[in-house]
């Protein structure tokens, strides 16, 4: 069950937790992960964002940390060098199990080189096939990624063209988003916590409320590193 979100009496990281963070980091093949995350200029996107990814991602830990219960289970679906500071918390600090997606094969491989030895692993394939009931959720810059849902993603970031825009893309799309998430979203607890962008919060809570499930919405915002969304919380309660 998840702690109180008001308990700021948690202490931060723990000492292992960070030299395992800056570790993952430090192994990381950032020239194949170039090809992954840019089509060009890779090698300044990276000097750019490896620093950020580990402050940014610990800070998020941080809230975790604040949130999560001791030896619960987490889903992550879309695991990429972003999460990888809350995978680390979440296994080392607190004992819980984590399932973490990723649909690129070559990023799922280069991941878990860089984390050998954690009591974790990146799986492959796709988030719909985990099994049980899971207390957190992550799901953030999923639904509105330009590469696969490039309408959905025009639309969230107000870059929809009115002349040049597909509704038949759109709906393909929209229908895909919901079967991801009639899949994944009923593998939440109650009481859980999910966590998501704040531009996908509008999926969120439709899907929550058309389940008859109450939710409350945290405010506070916690700013991510490649991306740039902003995430946030959404508290299930109890049933």
């Amino acid at each position: 069950m998840p702690s109180n979100p008001r308990n700021t009496n948690v202490p931060s990281l723990r000492i292992r937790t960070k030299h395992a963070i800056r570790d993952v980091f430090s192994k990381l093949d950032y020239a194949r992960l170039e090809e992954i995350y840019c089509e060009e200029g890779g090698e300044a996107f990276w000097h750019a964002h490896r620093k950020k990814c580990q402050t940014m991602g610990s800070k998020i830990a941080e809230a975790f940390k604040r949130r999560l219960s001791r030896k619960g289970r987490s889903l992550y679906v879309g695991a990429g060098v972003a999460e990888l500071p809350m995978l680390v918390l979440e296994t080392l600090d607190l004992n819980r199990t984590v399932q973490a997606y990723n649909l690129r094969e070559r990023e799922a491989d280069i991941l878990n080189q860089a984390c050998h030895g954690l009591p974790f692993t990146i799986q492959a394939t796709d988030a719909q096939t985990a099994r049980g009931t899971f207390d957190h959720l992550w799901i953030a810059s999923v639904l509105n990624d330009p590469e696969c849902f490039p309408e959905t993603s025009a639309l969230a970031y107000g870059r929809a063209d009115p002349v040049r825009f597909d509704p038949v893309t759109f709906q393909r799309e929209r229908r895909d988003i919901q079967r991801l998430l009639d899949a994944c979203l009923p593998k939440l607890s109650r009481p859980g916590l999910l966590s998501t962008s704040i531009e996908e919060v509008p999926w969120m809570t439709d899907w929550l409320t058309h389940n008859q499930i109450p939710f409350h919405v945290e405010e506070q915002l916690y700013p991510t590193a490649i991306v740039g969304d902003p995430l946030c919380f959404i508290r299930i309660e109890p049933a």
